[in-house]
């Protein structure tokens, strides 16, 4: 029985290590769209201002960088416990409790919403590649069907890391404490 314990706190201490790994490979790789966008829009302003030539795309194409950075970066946010919360009450309940409520709110708010994100954006994906889709409010043209498969590449990650955090809310409601991620 013991052994079987061990084998099962293994397992879900290894899934946990595999999502917030992936979750911040992904995070800090998009996180060099940040050097991008810098350097796009300081070409904007180079071009716009000293040699009044604006382009069509620098502006869209940070934009659309920026929304990608953002989507992507919700795992590794997830995984790091950097989310925005209401924590005023819940930082002085046990850590058990907070476990519990957690879990409960995982199961009744976050898989349903990320699983949302999936199918949506796998419909929205899908249809924005089979027309070849690009910016209405650009005059480049940029194309935008990339940006629209971040959506489901985003709620894949997303969900992948609700996994690991509902079994740290586990650990966390058998053991007392928290399983803080791997640096």
């Amino acid at each position: 029985m013991a052994r079987d314990r061990f084998n099962a706190d293994d397992q879900m201490l290894r899934f946990i290590l595999f999502a917030d790994q992936l979750s911040a490979w992904f995070g800090k790789s998009f996180a060099w769209l940040v050097m991008l966008m810098t350097l796009g829009m300081t070409y904007e302003v180079v071009v716009r201002y000293i040699f009044n030539n604006p382009t069509p795309w620098a502006y869209e194409l940070s934009f659309i960088m920026y929304g990608a950075l953002f989507m992507v970066g919700g795992a590794y946010t997830l995984s790091r416990n950097g989310h925005v919360r209401g924590d005023f009450i819940y930082r002085m309940w046990p850590v058990r409790m907070q476990g519990a409520v957690d879990l409960v709110l995982y199961f009744l708010f976050f898989f349903p919403g990320v699983t949302a994100l999936i199918f949506s954006g796998w419909k929205y994906a899908a249809r924005s590649v089979r027309y070849g889709e690009v910016s209405a409010s650009s005059p480049a043209g940029i194309p935008i069907y990339q940006f629209k498969a971040v959506m489901v590449l985003a709620g894949a990650l997303l969900f992948i890391q609700g996994i690991a955090q509902v079994l740290r809310c586990i650990l966390a409601i058998r053991d007392g404490q928290w399983h803080e991620p791997a640096p």
